[in-house]
């Protein structure tokens, strides 16, 4: 008989594990991570990249007022992370700023996607919009991202809307799975995020003109079916211009995500055995 970890005894263990893990990560930024915090009312010069998000995408299996939650959780969440500058040398930390998301701090339970890629409703659910927002900016600049997570490969919805590439996105978990990017330029960098009627809003400026610019795409998307299941895949990349020309290129991601809804109207393609 396998002889179970601590987490596993009982809830009561389970909590223990989990709320050691959070305090040992804390106490790790603490001594080790220089991480932003400090805020300033005037907003930085440039424009690096803007972006805008749908909130409401009244998808058939999101309730309305799971959506109306996550709105909610956007409203209170956007604040925290309004005006932060990422001085050189600083690492930004969506957690740190964030915070813990409960009910005594006004949020509500909105939607989430589990380990396996299943939806669940949890306190906080529909945080990870804002830290996608987020992440797309990034992949914008010069900033070097060095802790993101993402979502089990699964495809849950079909496209509406879609701006960004599938599988651009994050999964975050307070506060040991965190999104988190440092700045090793010589530029301050700030992010601006506020929630409009319709839309996440986001902007990410800096102190000094930026030289180069950015554009990130998905390379060769398909639908594959593989032993009687579909696959969404594909590869993002990330490639770098400085006068309109092009001077580097890098993978992002590779996608192999199983599509969890309807494929009739797919261009799917049958894998040769």
């Amino acid at each position: 008989m396998t002889r179970k970890l601590f987490c596993e005894i009982s809830p009561l263990t389970y909590k223990i594990s989990y709320e050691s893990h959070i305090l040992k990560r804390k106490i790790t930024d603490i001594l080790r991570t220089h991480i932003s915090k400090d805020k300033a009312d005037n907003i930085l010069p440039f424009i690096v990249f803007e972006h805008q998000s749908l909130m409401r995408r009244r998808l058939r299996k999101v309730p309305v007022p799971v959506e109306e939650a996550k709105v909610n959780n956007l409203k209170i969440a956007a604040p925290k992370v309004n005006h932060v500058l990422i001085k050189p040398g600083e690492t930004f930390s969506f957690w740190n700023l964030v915070g813990r998301c409960t009910v005594q701090n006004g949020y509500q339970s909105g939607l989430m996607v589990a380990n396996d890629g299943q939806l669940k409703k949890g306190t906080g659910g529909g945080l990870c919009q804002f830290s996608n927002l987020i992440h797309w900016m990034i992949l914008h600049s010069p900033l070097d991202v060095v802790e993101k997570y993402h979502h089990e490969q699964v495809d849950m919805f079909p496209d509406s809307d879609r701006q960004v590439p599938f599988g651009s996105g994050t999964s975050i978990v307070y506060n040991y799975l965190d999104y988190r990017f440092k700045n090793n330029t010589d530029t301050t960098y700030q992010l601006i995020t506020y929630v409009g009627e319709k839309y996440l809003h986001g902007e990410l400026r800096a102190s000094k003109e930026p030289k180069n610019t950015y554009d990130v795409q998905m390379v060769d998307e398909k639908f594959v079916e593989e032993d009687g299941h579909v696959y969404r895949c594909g590869n993002i990349f990330q490639r770098v211009f400085n006068n309109g020309k092009l001077i580097s290129e890098k993978l992002i991601k590779t996608n192999h995500a199983r599509v969890a809804y309807d494929t009739s109207n797919l261009p799917v393609i049958k894998e040769n055995n």
